[in-house]
C-alpha cells in the first residue's frame, strides 16, 4: 500500500486522478460476454474490473429455501484473491456476506419477484480487480446483467458514493480517497429516485450529507445514461430496411411516371434540372474561396448571375412539374367518374329487366306456352302418385307378435316355498345348542375338584418345610429373600 500523500485536493480544486469534485470517473460496459449464462455484463469503472452473471429465474434448490408467492433472489458477491495488492483469503468472509446481503436487498424492490413463484434468480458478482468502490461498482454491473437476460423489472438501478475528503465533499471516491479520506458514503437508488442501499462509514454532518446526497443523484443520473445506451445498442433493431424502402421507391416511380400525352412538358423539366446540374459544375472550388476571401471579386458576380440563372429555372421547373401533377390528377379523377356512371346505368338496366320479369311471372321468357301446358299434366300425375306411398300404416299388423305374454307361465316356479321344511333343521340346530349349554355349564364341577387337588398339594409341600432340621433355612425360590439362605439363629 502507498504511502499517504500530502494533500489529495489541490489548490486548484482538482483531486489526485484530475477530475473535479462533482465528476465520476470513466465508465465501460460490455453486455453478454458469458454465453452460459442467462444475462451478463462486463463492468469498468476507473481501475475496477468488474463480472457478473445472472442465472434464472430456475427451480430452487433445495427445495426448502422456495417461496410459494415469488422468486428468492440469491446475490454472491465475492473478491477473487489477485484483485487486490496483499492477496485476498479465498472463500466467503465477513465483508463479502455483508456486502452480498445490502446488495441483495437493493435489487428486491424493483424485481417482479411475483412472477416467478418457486423460483431462484441468482446474481454472482466476481471482482477482478478493485480500486474502491466495488460494491456500487457491482450493483451497476448487476443492474444490467438483470436487463440483459430479460428478468422483469420495474426499472434499473444505479449505485454511486460520495465521500469527504481534506474536509470537502467529492463525487465517487478512487483508492487513496476511499483509504485516507474522512468519510465513505454508498447510495443506490431506482431511476425515479427511490433509495434502496444507504450505508455510512465515517463521521458527517446533516449539512455535508444532504450535499452529497445531491452529488450522488447527479452522478446516479450520468450512470443511467450510460446504461441505457449500453442495452439500447445491444436490443435496439435497425430502422433501416432495404427491401422496403426498394418496393415504395419503385411505387413511387411508378406513381410519378407521367403519362404520353404530357411527355414533351416532362422532358422539358428534366432538361431544366439538368441544366441547374450543368451549373453547379461550372461552379469550381477556385471560383468559391475566391468569394469567400473577397466578396467583391469578379468571381462573384459570375457566381451571383449563375446562382440567380439557377433559382429561377428551378422554380419554373417545379411550377410546371405542379401544373402537370394537377392535370393528371383531374384526368384520373374524371376517368373515375366516367366509369362509375357507366357501372351504374348498366346495373340498373339489369335491374329493370329483372324486376319486370318477376313482375309478369316470365322468369323464363324463352319457355313458350305450350310447353308449359305439357309439364303441367306431368306435375299434377307425380303430385298424385304420391299420396300411394301412405300405404305403410299396413306394417301395423306387428302387434300380432305381442303373443310373448304366454311366456308368464313362469310364475309356476313358486313352488319353491315347499323348501321351506328347513324349519326341522332349526329344531335340530336347537336341540344341538341345548346340548352344548348343558355340557358348558356341567363343566364348573370340574372346577372344584382341580381346587381340591391344589390344596391337597400345598398342604403336602408346608409339611416338608417343617420336616428341616439344621441350623438353615432353605429357601424355594432365591429372589423371595435377599440371599440364598439366611441363619435360622
Amino acid at each position: 500500500m502507498s504511502d499517504k500523500p500530502e494533500k489529495l485536493i489541490t489548490d486548484d480544486g482538482l483531486r489526485l486522478d484530475g477530475r473535479r469534485a462533482d465528476e465520476i470517473r470513466p465508465m465501460k460496459i460490455e453486455v453478454g460476454v458469458l454465453s452460459r449464462a442467462d444475462g451478463s455484463c462486463y463492468l469498468e469503472w476507473g481501475k475496477n474490473k468488474i463480472l457478473v452473471g445472472v442465472f434464472g429465474p430456475r427451480e430452487a434448490h433445495p427445495r426448502r429455501s422456495q417461496r410459494a408467492d415469488n422468486a428468492v433472489i440469491r446475490y454472491r458477491y465475492n473478491m477473487a484473491s489477485f484483485s487486490v495488492e496483499d492477496r485476498a483469503r479465498p472463500g466467503p468472509s465477513r465483508r463479502s456476506i455483508e456486502i452480498s446481503k445490502v446488495s441483495r436487498e437493493a435489487f428486491e424492490p424493483v424485481i417482479m419477484t411475483e412472477l416467478f413463484p418457486k423460483t431462484a434468480i441468482d446474481i454472482f458478482v466476481e471482482v477482478l480487480q478493485a480500486d474502491a468502490g466495488t460494491r456500487t461498482a457491482a450493483i451497476n454491473a448487476s443492474s444490467i446483467a438483470l436487463a440483459d437476460a430479460g428478468i422483469p423489472m420495474k426499472g434499473l438501478i444505479t449505485s454511486c458514493a460520495f465521500g469527504k475528503v481534506d474536509g470537502q465533499i467529492v463525487l465517487d471516491l478512487n483508492k487513496e480517497e476511499d483509504n485516507y479520506g474522512e468519510a465513505d458514503f454508498p447510495v443506490a437508488m431506482t431511476q425515479d429516485g427511490d433509495i434502496t442501499l444507504l450505508q455510512m462509514d465515517g463521521h458527517l454532518t446533516p449539512e455535508e450529507i444532504k450535499k452529497g446526497l445531491e452529488l450522488v443523484k447527479k452522478g446516479c443520473k450520468e450512470i443511467l445514461e450510460i446504461q441505457r445506451a449500453v442495452l439500447r445498442k445491444k436490443f435496439e433493431t435497425p430502422v433501416e430496411e432495404p427491401e422496403e424502402e426498394t418496393e415504395e421507391a419503385e411505387i413511387e416511380a411508378v406513381e410519378a411516371e407521367p403519362s404520353l400525352e404530357y411527355a414533351p412538358e416532362a422532358a422539358v423539366v428534366e432538361e431544366i434540372i439538368e441544366e441547374a446540374g450543368e451549373f453547379e459544375e461550372e461552379l469550381s472550388q477556385e471560383t468559391v474561396e475566391a468569394c469567400a476571401v473577397d466578396e467583391e471579386a469578379s468571381e462573384c458576380e459570375k457566381l451571383e448571375e449563375i446562382i440567380k440563372e439557377a433559382e429561377a429555372e428551378v422554380i419554373e421547373a417545379e411550377a410546371i412539374e405542379e401544373v402537370i401533377e394537377t392535370e393528371i390528377e383531374e384526368e384520373a379523377e374524371e376517368e373515375a367518374l366516367e366509369a362509375e356512371t357507366e357501372f351504374e346505368a348498366a346495373f340498373e338496366a339489369s335491374y329493370e329487366e329483372f324486376a319486370e320479369s318477376v313482375v309478369t311471372g316470365k322468369l323464363c321468357p324463352e319457355k313458350t306456352v305450350s310447353e308449359k301446358a305439357e309439364l303441367e299434366p306431368e306435375i299434377e300425375e307425380f303430385a298424385e302418385e304420391k299420396p300411394e306411398i301412405e300405404e305403410k300404416p299396413e306394417i301395423e299388423e306387428k302387434p300380432e307378435i305381442e303373443e310373448k305374454p304366454e311366456i308368464e307361465e313362469k310364475p309356476e316356479i313358486e313352488a319353491k316355498p315347499e323348501i321351506e321344511e328347513k324349519p326341522e333343521i332349526e329344531e335340530e340346530a336347537g336341540i344341538e345348542k341345548a346340548a352344548s349349554e348343558e355340557a358348558f355349564e356341567s363343566k364348573p364341577e370340574i372346577e372344584p375338584e382341580a381346587e381340591s387337588r391344589e390344596k391337597a398339594v400345598e398342604a403336602e409341600e408346608v409339611p416338608v418345610e417343617e420336616e428341616c432340621k439344621g441350623p438353615w433355612k432353605v429357601v424355594k425360590d432365591p429372589s423371595e429373600s435377599g440371599s440364598r439362605g439366611e441363619n435360622y439363629e
